[in-house]
């Protein structure tokens, strides 16, 4: 079929969309549809048999649900209607939530349904939650009823609240007072709760020390107390403040300004340094075990000859505090007397790179960039180096950029089947990357391959890529249920101790300890990073500012220039079935930058 994914943005359910359709031999076009007019267009170039909305926050415009199917994806249980729905069954305290496949109506979300999954809640935050639970359901629930669709057969349900089981309704958006903190009386679980409903966006409403700011990345703390309101703690850019019953860790703040982006998500310690004066700086150590609840972004744990180097970073940004200390906690590793090193990634994301928001607020950003992007490099060398030990990256989240050619440095990379992989940079004004890309990526791939994924700016299945060799195996897990990470962390486990205790293993060391030593005679590691830093340094402080622009579009959330939008599909084709001539596009640039639109080439 002809399948038009018409989104407000190319966000992470869009592109997970995007992928397992392409993988099934269905022509995927991909719209960005931000206005009615945009929609128009998009549907008559395109002439979809099938409209899918995975992330639409703009009313589709009657003439074209009129004359197209157009199915939503709506993050709500069958009967919940409205913008806000996932933010409400966190403030609610819901236990079960889902996804709904719903028909564009007059109405919004009041459409016929087509199909619908549920999942057990976590205490998470909304944007956790949309990356994992939301999005794998939203998945399943897609693709039945794009199936359903395909048979010609399926009558769609009629939504009836008259009906057992339709536990769903209307709500309004959620506005600022509900959000609203009362550190004076609220408790823990209702301030984690307030946070988490409105983290990612628009943050929770606040003020320290006079100044107004946006909350997010919320964490309880178990031991320390103060008064309410307080901020009696600091560690690593989050703060610590008192509640009535105990404490949470804020990891980021913003701060709110006249105009949408005249301030942008930092770490919180950096937002209110002028006002923490004696607040201490509680540092915990790596391989500190604690039974209480606190705000850690690295830790190192080890069992039967396995040691674990878990690291969590907001929105898997690494700026250049948070490379230092994890290559200091992979050399601790190293040290320990153990055969194998997992690295554990965190649940919403593997990494995504270089911190561009620390970059942006820098005094320097060409410095910071520099100082960024070296941090990131020393530990993927001290991973690449690591001949004492078998290394395995073990990805529950998603990955980009330079997070995935982080996890190329181990010797073995598992990843979670749902997920998807960007491995691109130019998307970020040609940005050309480093972390031994170059020496890692071919290695896996081939020549050929790397150039491809490197310059096409698409997204990569995880099937997709084990069959290219990008990465060695997928992680299945059961159906959608309750503690997915852990269940993924326990089958790693298994597997790293299995590795561990392999009579091969002293042969595979060995083995790894030669392949080394040969590609170090044949090139040195250190000539990949000089030429890979040779190239930023012109992205950095060359004549061509497309990286900076880019950047800051990005962090400000800025319409980006045309020029610098990066292709969704370079495999763009013609838009007559049955043509294969390849429509010709720019490395940094394609149908959807300068129409709003892109068509893929259904998988071979």
């Amino acid at each position: 079929m002809r399948i038009l994914l018409l989104s407000s943005a190319y966000n992470s359910l869009t592109q997970h969309a995007h992928v397992e359709l392409k993988g099934l031999g269905h022509w995927v076009g991909v719209a960005v549809g931000t206005t009615g007019d945009a929609m128009r267009e998009a549907v008559a170039q395109f002439e979809p048999d099938l409209v899918l909305c995975p992330m639409l926050a703009q009313v589709i415009p009657r003439d074209v649900w009129e004359r197209y199917t157009c199915l939503i994806l709506h993050p709500g249980i069958v009967g919940d209607r409205g913008g806000n729905s996932l933010d409400w069954a966190i403030l609610n305290d819901e236990q079960r939530w889902g996804v709904t496949v719903v028909q564009a109506a007059e109405h919004v979300d009041s459409g016929s349904i087509w199909a619908t999954y549920e999942f057990r809640m976590r205490p998470a935050s909304k944007s956790s939650l949309y990356r994992d639970e939301v999005t794998q359901a939203a998945v399943k629930a897609m693709l039945v009823a794009v199936r359903r669709f395909d048979s010609g057969l399926f009558v769609p349900a009629p939504l009836d609240y008259s009906k057992t089981g339709v536990r769903g309704r209307y709500r309004p958006l959620v506005k600022t007072a509900e959000r609203q903190i009362d550190w004076a009386n609220d408790p823990v679980a209702t301030i984690l709760r307030k946070v988490r409903c409105g983290d990612g966006a628009p943050g929770v409403l606040d003020e320290i020390g006079g100044m107004p700011v946006y909350l997010y990345g919320v964490h309880e703390e178990g031991s320390l107390i103060g008064r309410p309101g307080q901020i009696i703690a600091q560690r690593h850019g989050a703060i610590c403040r008192a509640a009535v019953d105990g404490a949470v860790w804020i990891s980021h703040l913003k701060r709110k300004g006249e105009h949408a982006d005249d301030f942008f998500k930092l770490p919180a310690a950096m937002v209110v340094a002028d006002q923490l004066g004696q607040v201490p700086e509680l540092p915990i150590a790596i391989d500190a075990e604690t039974n209480t609840a606190t705000f850690r972004d690295i830790w190192y744990e080890e069992h039967n000859d396995v040691g674990y180097v878990h690291f969590r970073f907001y929105n898997g940004a690494m700026g250049t505090d948070h490379c230092r200390r994890l290559e200091q906690a992979m050399l601790h590793a190293r040290q320990r007397p153990t055969k194998v090193i997992v690295l554990f990634g965190g649940q919403d994301f593997w990494s995504n790179g270089i911190h561009l928001n620390l970059i942006e607020a820098a005094a320097d950003p060409a410095e910071e960039s520099w100082n960024n992007i070296n941090a990131m490099n020393d530990f993927v060398r001290s991973l690449l180096t690591a001949t004492d030990h078998l290394t395995i990256a073990a990805m529950y989240g998603s990955a980009g950029a330079g997070g995935v050619m982080m996890a190329l440095g181990a010797d073995r990379v598992l990843a979670r089947e749902g997920i998807v992989l960007n491995p691109h940079y130019k998307g970020m004004g040609g940005l050309y990357g480093s972390e031994y890309w170059t020496y890692s990526l071919p290695a896996r791939v081939g020549d050929t391959l790397a150039e491809r994924l490197t310059e096409q700016c698409l997204p990569l299945g995880i099937h997709e890529a084990r069959a290219i060799g990008l990465i060695d195996d997928v992680i299945l897990q059961d159906d959608l249920g309750h503690n997915a990470l852990g269940r993924f962390n326990e089958q790693i486990r298994r597997m790293a101790e299995h590795l561990a205790h392999s009579p091969s293993f002293d042969a595979l060391l060995a083995a790894k300890r030669d392949r080394r030593r040969f590609d170090e005679q044949v090139k040195p590691l250190e000539s990949y990073r000089r030429a890979e830093l040779a190239e930023m340094k012109r992205n950095f402080w060359g004549d061509d500012p497309s990286y900076h622009l880019a950047r800051t579009a990005f962090v400000r959330k800025q319409p980006r220039p045309a020029h610098l939008k990066c292709a969704v599909a370079l495999e763009a084709v013609c838009r007559n079935p049955g043509c294969e001539q390849a429509v010709p596009h720019a490395a940094n640039r394609c149908a959807l930058a300068s129409r709003g639109w892109s068509e893929g080439r259904p998988a071979a």
